[in-house]
């Protein structure tokens, strides 16, 4: 029997999932590319990912009532990590798709990046958290990037205070890395990451239980 957390990434359309179902099983885990509905309750871990526009990850996560999955998780204090679009999902809104809600577990706004050439695409370091968990052991190493949005201010209120923060620059100044007790996020795309990115995994995974 295995004794390997298990981890759910969420299969609602946002492309082609099997790097990131290769990358986490090298960090550890067991996974599974599902949308069904027990598996990701009841998995250690759940992953948004997400590629493309916002609205049109917004939409598929609405089919597969990703808001009431993702809720119900973190009551249960049960982990969750958004990454590239995944995280921009996480909060309120986008420029990218004006008319369409996110699912608002963060507040503030994603927006166009103010740089000389979009997308964002390669290489770049991350300013981190201090106390950060995610990033412990590559607090100085790069991380591979695709996208022309971000969260480019964070407006930490009563409910969000407590989350680490960590930050990149592309023109603008932009949030790479949140973490706020069972709820995870990433920018950049740790499975396209080489050797940081995996650390980074294993640093998750390590979390889960």
């Amino acid at each position: 029997m295995s004794t390997r957390p298990t981890v759910v990434i969420l299969d609602y359309g946002s492309g082609n999932l099997r790097s990131a179902q290769r990358a986490l099983a090298r960090a550890g885990a067991d996974v599974s590319v599902t949308t069904d509905r027990q598996q990701c309750l009841e998995a250690d871990g759940l992953v948004i990912p997400g590629v493309g526009a916002f609205g049109a990850c917004m939409r598929g996560l609405l089919d597969v009532d990703a808001g009431e999955l993702v809720g119900r998780r973190l009551a249960d204090d049960r982990a969750v990590l958004g990454v590239c679009v995944g995280m921009q999902v996480l909060f309120s809104k986008s420029d990218e798709s004006p008319n369409v809600r996110g699912l608002a577990l963060w507040p503030g706004a994603v927006s166009r990046l103010q740089a000389p050439v979009l997308p964002h695409m390669g290489w770049n370091t991350v300013r981190c958290a201090a106390d950060s968990t995610l990033l412990r052991g590559v607090e100085h190493e790069r991380f591979y990037f695709v996208h022309s949005y971000a969260v480019t201010e964070w407006l930490p209120g009563e409910e969000s205070r407590s989350a680490r923060v960590s930050w990149s620059e592309y023109g603008d100044e932009f949030l790479a890395v949140v973490e706020q007790g069972p709820l995870s996020a990433t920018q950049f795309h740790p499975e396209k990451s080489g050797d940081a990115g995996l650390v980074l995994l294993r640093n998750w995974v390590g979390t889960l239980s």
